[in-house]
């Protein structure tokens, strides 16, 4: 009976350790969390990608971009949570994404092994670990019958404007004008916006020019713009009609339809007496036109394998893997090396700021806004914004500099007295704060 009590106190002991043990263990784990699980053609689903710890991360967390098959993706920066678990509060980052389908085909927003570096409980060294996550099945709505595929774009709105090179009323046969239509839609991207379904025109040359898209990214928000031009040349004399133009997008929190239209515009065309010139202009278009097609057609064409036969070029690869592995194996410790410098600095603070140097000597308003409040992002401030940081940590001169060019920016003026010093000496105060001098060293 002894040896039987001996064995079940030991045993007590032994599970009142294991449980301590593993209480005291380090605890990681993530969620996605979807903000809707079926969606419209072009309708966005916001991704947040959450990834707590029960200690603390030691470096940064930005996985940038991922690919989803069958729809685009957007990428916003990273913020840091947190969660209050059994009277606990356990810290988090959350990455943040938009995910647009562009067929009607379901997607999964994939798995992931996300890679961060946390330390164990009772350390201040951080560790690698590789947290993974859920794949997150997503359905997709095809669009409404009631609405026209060619016309579809869901947004949360469209602004459209128009503008003539030339004068419209004084056209001649032979005579081109250039109509331009710029397209701006928020809450998606540029790829989304349909082309103009161009009319054609009895005794009017059509001739268009090649679009331009691009996409505009704040921290929480996207929108795009696409501009197209199309060139008309006026073949005779008399009235001609150029119809209407209607843009239509969908608000799927609304349920609507909207659309902006742009109205007929009536051309009188004059009679020219220089008959040769219609034929002069029409063969310059036309040739235009065959070398846009030949560009297009060019960038459109899948890669080639440099001339080569499948069985050459596998003949190739295969010998280019070998040498890449043997390559691999001379140099792994130096480029390793390497890479975990690199990689340390592409996230560092100072990165962000040589970044924010370079921009600030461009044209560019836009990438020096994108470029300056990355850096800031990468600080560890109360608040992420200019006026802050000169306030906090600038002089006079910064504190005036950012208040004159959060004003330009906001009345969309161009800003052009950047002064780096300033912003480096604010940046090196900001980078010794908290740093005592021992008095010791002090000649009295």
């Amino acid at each position: 009976m002894k040896g039987i009590g001996k064995l079940l106190s030991f045993c007590l002991i032994l599970g009142m350790l294991l449980v301590s043990m593993d209480t005291n263990a380090q605890r990681l784990w993530s969620q996605v969390a979807l903000n809707r699980s079926s969606t419209y053609v072009g309708q966005p689903v916001e991704v947040k990608i959450s990834v707590y710890t029960s200690t603390w991360f030691t470096t940064g967390l930005d996985l940038g971009n991922i690919k989803v098959n069958g729809a685009f993706t957007v990428y916003f920066r990273p913020v840091s949570i947190s969660i209050q678990q059994d009277g606990k509060t356990f810290p988090g980052v959350q990455l943040i994404y938009h995910v647009f389908p562009y067929t009607d085909k379901d997607i999964i927003f994939p798995a992931l092994d996300i890679e961060v570096e946390s330390p164990a409980e009772g350390d201040y060294k951080g560790k690698k670990h590789i947290v993974k996550t859920e794949e997150k099945p997503i359905k997709v709505k095809p669009i409404p019958s009631k609405f026209s595929t060619n016309e579809w774009l869901v947004a949360d709105g469209l602004s459209v404007t128009e503008n003539w090179s030339g004068d419209r009323n004084k056209v001649k046969v032979g005579d081109v004008l250039e109509r331009t239509i710029s397209r701006t839609a928020a809450g998606t991207v540029s790829q989304l916006i349909p082309p103009i379904a161009w009319d054609s025109i009895s005794n009017v040359g059509l001739y268009p020019s090649r679009s331009e898209v691009a996409d505009q990214k704040t921290k929480t928000s996207i929108s795009s713009s696409r501009i197209e031009r199309m060139r008309y040349l006026f073949e005779k004399e008399g009235e001609v009609i150029i119809p209407e133009l209607v843009f239509t997008w969908y608000n799927p929190y609304r349920n609507q339809l909207y659309k902006r239209t742009l109205k007929e515009v009536k051309i009188q065309v004059a009679p020219n007496p220089d008959l040769g010139v219609l034929a002069s202009v029409r063969d310059s278009l036309a040739l235009q036109q065959e070398e846009l097609a030949v560009e297009e057609a060019e960038e459109d064409q899948p890669l080639t394998i440099l001339g080569m036969s499948p069985e050459k070029f596998a003949v190739v690869l295969l010998v280019a893997i070998l040498f890449l592995v043997i390559l691999v194996k001379l140099l792994r410790r130096s480029i390793h090396s390497f890479q975990q410098r690199r990689q340390a600095y592409l996230i560092s603070e100072e990165f962000h700021f040589n970044e924010f140097k370079k921009a600030s000597k461009s044209n560019s308003q836009r990438t020096i806004v994108a470029k300056l409040y990355r850096w800031l992002d990468a600080l560890e401030l109360e608040e992420p914004s200019a006026e802050f940081f000169a306030k906090r940590y600038g002089s006079e001169a910064l504190q005036s500099q950012v208040s004159t060019m959060e004003a330009r920016w906001s009345s969309g003026k161009q800003f052009e007295n950047m002064n780096l010093s300033d912003w480096a000496s604010a940046r090196e105060k900001y980078l010794h704060r908290g740093v005592k001098v021992d008095s010791g060293w002090i000649n009295p």
